[in-house]
């Protein structure tokens, strides 16, 4: 017997498949790519307290630590070293928005409110919240109360058939939950 000679067609196949893997393997890695599309979940990160201005108007000097305290939540950072300086510093990093950073400082005076300084713009309730809501809101919210002449324009219901009444039910006896002697 004459063995049969050997297949080189499946040598070249193989090549072949090999040089398609590495063709995909590029482009899997290109901005337009499959893989570009993909994004790992990402933490949305909040710390710190958020001030508005409401919350700041409410603060006068004079007041105690604790009203402090009572209007703004208890400070991110109260340093030992630095009794008279509470820090108040808030950043969001949310996908779909800008990253915010902002500080307050309130500075005391023993144990009354001298001063408060920020370092930018405080936003209002508000602006706050419109900052960082990425679900899309409508416009214009529909009216689900009817004018007088809507209630007008509505088709009278028809009169209630008999058909539709509740039929007579029999009495019905049930028998007593004592024994009787």
């Amino acid at each position: 017997m004459n063995p049969s000679p050997p297949f080189h067609g499946a040598r070249h196949l193989g090549l072949a498949g090999v040089a398609l893997m590495l063709v995909g393997c590029s482009s899997l890695q290109s901005s337009q790519g499959f893989l570009s599309r993909i994004t790992p979940y990402r933490l949305e990160i909040v710390q710190g307290n958020v001030v508005t201005q409401e919350q700041v108007a409410q603060i006068k000097p004079g007041m105690s630590r604790a009203q402090v305290r009572d209007v703004l939540g208890s400070p991110l950072l109260a340093d030992p070293f630095h009794a008279d300086r509470w820090d108040y510093v808030f950043s969001i990093r949310r996908r779909g928005t800008e990253p915010q950073l902002r500080s307050v400082v309130v500075l005391f005076d023993g144990p009354t409110l001298k001063s408060v300084e920020t370092s930018a713009e405080l936003p209002t309730e508000r602006e706050f919240i419109a900052s960082i809501d990425s679900q899309p809101r409508p416009k214009e919210v529909p009216s689900l109360a009817l004018s007088d002449e809507q209630r007008k324009a509505l088709p009278t219901p028809p009169p209630p058939s008999t058909a539709d009444a509740v039929p007579d039910v029999a009495a019905r006896t049930y028998p007593p939950l004592e024994p009787t002697p």
